[in-house]
């Protein structure tokens, strides 16, 4: 076992380190990882200044929505019905969804991703980074209390966040 003062390797079970007489009996107990709230992970997500969300309704047409991301060079939009958030449409969607489809008129409501995981404006960015990269997400919605879109968190604004504040 290792001292943990002087690094001189003692015998296992040892009580007292032979070299300096340091105490070895809570040296192998593990001790509690580094709470992740440091200064940058513990930052809200307020803190990243989010995107306003851009939205079109469960009922509008694919067409649509591929438009409204063409024109405003976005990955993404939410999709809503009554204001409310019930899904995502993003560029990897219209990608894998809908290429092979026969041409013609859809509801966008037939390619979103039902039911985004979504955040809330004052979670931790750690816990968008968790949720980034357990799901394989690149773009998470913020929302309030009553379920209405109020931002959108994207991977590359995590990422430029981090390299601005470490950098």
């Amino acid at each position: 076992m290792l001292c943990p003062v002087c690094r001189h390797d003692n015998f296992e079970g040892e009580d007292i380190c032979e070299n300096c007489g340091a105490d070895l009996r809570t040296a192998d107990i593990p001790q509690p990882a580094t709470d992740y709230r440091g200064r940058l992970l513990g930052e809200h997500l307020d803190d990243l200044h989010p995107a306003s969300p851009r939205a079109v309704e469960a009922d509008a047409g694919v067409d649509v929505a591929i438009q409204l991301m063409h024109e405003t060079g976005i990955d993404c939009v939410l999709v809503t019905e009554a204001g409310r958030l019930v899904g995502i449409f993003t560029d990897r969607d219209a990608v894998l969804k809908i290429a092979g489809q026969k041409p013609g008129p859809r509801p966008i409501r037939e390619f979103m991703t039902r039911d985004p995981v979504v955040l809330r404006h004052d979670d931790p960015i750690a816990v968008a980074i968790h949720k980034m990269a357990v799901g394989g997400f690149r773009h998470i919605p913020i929302v309030d209390g009553g379920g209405q879109p109020t931002g959108i968190v994207a991977a590359k604004d995590v990422f430029r966040h981090i390299a601005e504040t470490i950098g």
